[in-house]
């Protein structure tokens, strides 16, 4: 019914491991995510300013090292996506450990081993969509503000 209501149920049927349940697959994703953004941002944005297709500072030269950012962070995030998510939507036992799973590690060898490689990539294209317009205005606005 609300989101204090969905905190009370976890608790309630996990204890406070519940609430902290898929953290072993968000984790790596969010520092993976971050890292590759903020590098390939930096990268990219110095590259076509050396190559000179856009001026030092311009907002184009911005958007275009959002935009290269943007796919670098589809690419690297999305088997982490995947992990987190089936992860956290596996069915648990009583003591609130996971029936398919056993863990991160157990996850990507399972996905590997049945799907194959291209397994950790399903669903890339609805992760750009969300990711890659998020990116691209983040490092936009952020990169706007910062040289203010």
């Amino acid at each position: 019914q609300s989101i204090s209501g969905a905190f009370k149920s976890i608790y309630q049927q996990h204890g406070v491991m519940g609430l902290w349940r898929g953290v072993t697959g968000a984790v790596p994703r969010v520092t993976v995510g971050s890292a590759v953004q903020l590098s390939t941002f930096a990268s990219a944005k110095d590259w076509v300013c050396e190559r000179q297709w856009f001026s030092k500072g311009s907002w184009a030269a911005v958007l275009a090292g959002g935009m290269v950012s943007s796919v670098a962070v589809a690419v690297a995030m999305t088997p982490f996506d995947v992990i987190s998510t089936r992860l956290y939507n596996q069915p648990v036992h009583a003591d609130g450990t996971g029936k398919l799973y056993r863990g991160f590690l157990d996850c990507i060898q399972q996905i590997s081993n049945k799907e194959g490689l291209l397994g950790l990539y399903k669903g890339i294209g609805a992760v750009y969509f969300r990711l890659g317009p998020h990116t691209v205005l983040s490092l936009f606005f952020w990169d706007k503000l910062r040289n203010m």
